[in-house]
């Protein structure tokens, strides 16, 4: 794969491990209607899709009923309460944001998280400036796999999508990536299992984040002190 002109990341489950937080959160909302909350690794299953979906798989998942709009308002509250406080970057991805930026390779975050938590919580990581933008849900342009909220950030570029590269760990990403005829990487560190994304098209799935920058072309990192 020859180096794009412009990478466009998905957020949840590829440059933040966000499920922890996003499991409290929906905990505290569920136990609040009275619905016991599924475990972190079912949480990991039910992301990637909005926050929305979330509830609904969760109420399903515990064959519970209950009003998905009013419980998405109160999961959004506590949420933004604790946004950032088991999240983590992922191992090396400051490292190829770096590489990104001495590369001089522009990148944006395209997510189905709500773009204003979406930027606060890449602020709070120290990444929020390795940017050129980071569009999320109410940004005015449809989910993913919808192509749209992309589709901007490579016509602000002045990018064709044929030069630029998805980097994702969701389903949704690898389908924006065929809508918009883009390239696509996936990463098999996230919250969907390798094979799954391999068996929807996804030609490469790495599994580190040096594979990542091999992937994307990047020029080695220099070794300390040399």
């Amino acid at each position: 794969m020859s180096r794009p002109e412009l990478v466009i990341f998905d957020l949840d489950g590829t440059l933040v491990d966000s499920a922890p937080d996003i499991a409290q959160a929906a905990a505290v909302t569920l136990r609040e209607a009275g619905v016991e909350p599924p475990p972190l690794d079912r949480v990991k299953a039910m992301v990637g899709d909005g926050a929305r979906a979330l509830i609904v798989r969760a109420l399903a998942a515990r064959g519970a009923n209950g009003d998905p709009d009013r419980l998405l308002a109160r999961f959004l509250v506590h949420y933004a309460d604790g946004l950032c406080v088991e999240s983590r970057l992922y191992e090396g991805v400051a490292e190829v944001l770096d590489q990104l930026r001495a590369a001089g390779v522009p990148a944006a975050v395209v997510t189905n998280k709500p773009g204003g938590l979406a930027r606060p919580l890449l602020a709070r990581l120290g990444v929020a400036g390795a940017f050129t933008a980071i569009l999320g849900e109410g940004d005015g342009f449809p989910r993913k796999p919808d192509p749209g909220g992309a589709r901007a950030v490579l016509e602000r570029a002045q990018v064709g999508a044929a030069r630029a590269v998805v980097v994702g760990d969701g389903l949704p990403d690898v389908q924006m990536a065929q809508a918009l005829g883009a390239r696509l990487v996936a990463v098999g560190w996230g919250y969907v299992a390798p094979d799954r994304l391999r068996a929807a098209g996804a030609p490469v799935v790495v599994s580190t984040a040096g594979e990542l920058a091999e992937a994307l072309d990047l020029p080695a990192r220099a070794a300390p002190g040399s």
